[in-house]
């Protein structure tokens, strides 16, 4: 088990959690906001949770209200929020922050293994800037729904930018790939050799 799965966590009704909880599947690690102009990602999301869950992967979400106060409400509203309106099922998280000085345990561990976006990250950067708002700058997470791909045996394999669809071809293609991955770490060159070129091409 790396040092990241033992990070405590708490899921969105209080219970006590960590990334072990999953061991042994592909993870896709996603902060949510309800107010977003990408919370219809939450389609894409739940879809890509509901075909998959069976093959030993999983969705789970991190709402935050560190953009622009796009995730105001109770970790409760948010649960009743994701239920009601995108049939959400897969795992829920209590609201946590990601990006700043105060950044949950879990995002400083994410960002470190992975300091890299793939994607457009630097468009959608400049996309956020013509709209007023202020976007961070790297290696913080940029925006909601940034996502980080887990592999089996725990470590960070990739990170995708906010505005990557959950059914963008690369994002497929890298949790597919590493869907073949044994449950044990691979070298460094192995690991290069089996994942998607698009992973290494930003380090």
């Amino acid at each position: 088990m790396t040092a990241i799965a033992s990070i405590p966590l708490k899921t969105i009704d209080g219970q006590d959690a960590s990334l072990a909880d999953h061991a042994g599947k592909v993870l896709l690690v996603v902060n949510l906001a309800s107010k977003c102009g990408l919370t219809p990602q939450y389609h894409g999301l739940q879809e890509l949770y509901r075909d998959n869950a069976t093959l030993g992967f999983s969705v789970l979400g991190f709402p935050s209200n560190d953009f622009a106060g796009q995730e105001p409400g109770s970790n409760a509203e948010i649960a009743d929020f994701c239920s009601g309106v995108y049939n959400v099922s897969f795992p829920l998280f209590e609201k946590i922050h990601v990006a700043g000085d105060d950044k949950h345990p879990l995002y400083a561990a994410l960002i470190e293994a992975q300091p890299n976006k793939l994607g457009d990250a630097e468009g959608f950067r400049q996309r956020l800037k013509g709209f007023g708002m202020e976007p961070t700058e790297d290696p913080e997470v940029l925006w909601n729904f940034e996502k980080f791909v887990i592999a089996k045996d725990g470590n960070v394999v990739a990170r995708f930018a906010p505005d990557t669809d959950p059914n963008d071809p690369a994002l497929v293609a890298m949790i597919v790939a590493v869907q073949e991955l044994p449950a044990k770490p691979l070298h460094p060159r192995m690991m290069k050799e089996t994942l998607p070129q698009i992973a290494f091409d930003c380090r």
